[in-house]
C-alpha cells in the first residue's frame, strides 16, 4: 500500500536550520508530484512546496520562498525539504504529501483535495 514517512523534525533555534525527509513507498514514485504541507497550532492546513515528478521544477509558498528548498532523489523515493533562517512561525506539523494524479503539468500546488496519500507528519517547532 502507499506509504510516506516523515522524519527529521525537531527543536531548531529561530535562525537555524532543519532538513526533513519523507520515504514513499507502494507506488511509482517517479510517476508523482510530492508535495510539503503544514499545519501549525489551532490553524488549518498550508501548503508549503512541491516538486514535480521528475525533479526538474518546484514551487514555494511565498512564505518561505528563499528560506527552503525542495528536492528528491527518485532512485531512493525520497523527498527532502531543507529549512534554513527558521522563524518561530515555522512551528508546525509537517506532512509530505503525494499528488492523486501521475505525471502532470501544470499543477496547482494548493489544492490540498488533489491530494491522494499523507504522511504521519514530523513536528517542528522553532523557539529559542
Amino acid at each position: 500500500q502507499v506509504q510516506l514517512v516523515e522524519s527529521g523534525g525537531g527543536l531548531a533555534q529561530p535562525g537555524g536550520s532543519l532538513r526533513l525527509s519523507c520515504a514513499a513507498s507502494g507506488f511509482t514514485f517517479s510517476n508523482y508530484a510530492i508535495s510539503w504541507v503544514r499545519q501549525a497550532p489551532g490553524k488549518g492546513l498550508e501548503w508549503v512546496s512541491g516538486i514535480y515528478s521528475d525533479g526538474s521544477d518546484s514551487s514555494y509558498a511565498d512564505s518561505v520562498k528563499g528560506r527552503f528548498t525542495i528536492s528528491r532523489d527518485n532512485a531512493e523515493n525520497m523527498v527532502y525539504l531543507d529549512m534554513n533562517s527558521l522563524k518561530p512561525e515555522n512551528t508546525a506539523l509537517y506532512y509530505c504529501a503525494k499528488r492523486a494524479a501521475g505525471p502532470e503539468r501544470p499543477i496547482i500546488w494548493s489544492y490540498l483535495h488533489e491530494y491522494d496519500a499523507w504522511g504521519q507528519g514530523t513536528q517542528v517547532t522553532v523557539s529559542s
